[in-house]
């Protein structure tokens, strides 16, 4: 009997631009993939950010480049910065929220609306939230069961919003809520919170447990992030410390995030290292790995892969 190999995926994902920060969105049967681009010229030594890019897939081998779907030049309050984001649909548009530095002031968060996952995606014309500090940024959203849907973002501090349900404003009479900085929540670390808590949180629900993935830094000086998670009974804690998801890179390069999602029966963890030729602090490469939860909900540290099997 003749069996077929399957094909196999290859990491870093995408090979033509330096990406990073990926975000996952299964909608239909495809999975789409929002990214941040570091750019190959570098302004001041610093992360040169000026657009978000999507990719999408059907069978996790396979990947469409859609280019460049938001940029700053599209969002006139904004002059710089444009990480990490995440994309959501509701009642057939879609919502892509973005950090960006304000002109003159602060990191806030913008939304840019399409019919499309794809794009073009247009600004509102305003920040979502501009609480005139650095903190706002990383935006994860998700809708629960109950229609209520919810903006988590931060650092060091992760805080959240109760988003209305048009997705472009959030009920001001509860307002931005600082979530207990806690070491039960967030374990020991070196962040400036003295928990291990850094950014890039990621919320999302599987089989009644809400989980928030995040970059972490553990005790210690001069650490790279790491990523972890912490899970709930409840969507706005609170949040109990579950482990290390994936470990620190030995001579990594600085950041990681991540992004989660299950498609056609696999769940999948994406995030990004430097192993493109030329890779940096400042020239990330998106990468993805499978992984299976251990019947109580709980995941075992995940390793760095050289890609996954087609689907």
């Amino acid at each position: 009997m003749e069996t077929t190999l399957k094909r196999k995926s290859t990491n870093p994902i995408v090979s033509s631009i330096y990406t990073a920060d990926p975000a996952p969105m299964v909608y239909g049967d495809k999975l789409y993939l929002y990214t941040t681009h570091d750019e190959d010229e570098l302004v001041n030594d610093f992360y040169t950010m000026n657009d978000w890019r999507c990719f999408s897939t059907t069978n996790m081998v396979d990947w469409e480049d859609h280019g460049k779907i938001f940029s700053l030049d599209d969002i006139e309050w904004a002059d710089a910065r444009a990480w990490a984001p995440q994309c959501i649909e509701r009642n057939g548009k879609f919502y892509l929220y973005c950090p960006v530095k304000k002109k003159d002031s602060g990191m806030a968060i913008a939304v840019g609306v399409s019919d499309s996952p794809v794009g073009p995606f247009k600004d509102l014309g305003h920040p979502l939230v501009d609480e005139g500090d650095w903190n706002d940024i990383d935006p994860t959203v998700f809708i629960d069961d109950d229609g209520q849907a919810y903006l988590y973002f931060g650092n060091p501090e992760l805080r959240y919003v109760l988003l209305n349900e048009d997705m472009v404003s959030y009920d001001e009479s509860v307002g931005v809520v600082k979530v207990p900085m806690t070491q039960e929540s967030f374990s020991k670390g070196s962040h400036m919170t003295g928990t291990s808590y850094g950014e890039g949180p990621w919320f999302y629900k599987k089989d009644g447990l809400y989980y928030m993935v995040y970059a972490a830094f553990a005790e210690g000086k001069n650490r790279n992030e790491h990523l972890a998670y912490s899970t709930s009974t409840s969507p706005t804690g609170p949040w109990v410390y579950g482990g290390v998801l994936m470990a620190e890179e030995e001579g990594g390069i600085f950041t990681n995030h991540p992004g989660i999602c299950d498609f056609k029966g696999h769940s999948y963890l994406f995030y990004h290292t430097g192993d493109l030729p030329g890779g940096s602090l400042f020239h990330r490469s998106v990468c993805v790995a499978e992984f299976s939860y251990n019947e109580d909900g709980s995941i075992s540290t995940i390793p760095m892969c050289d890609g996954v099997e087609e689907v």
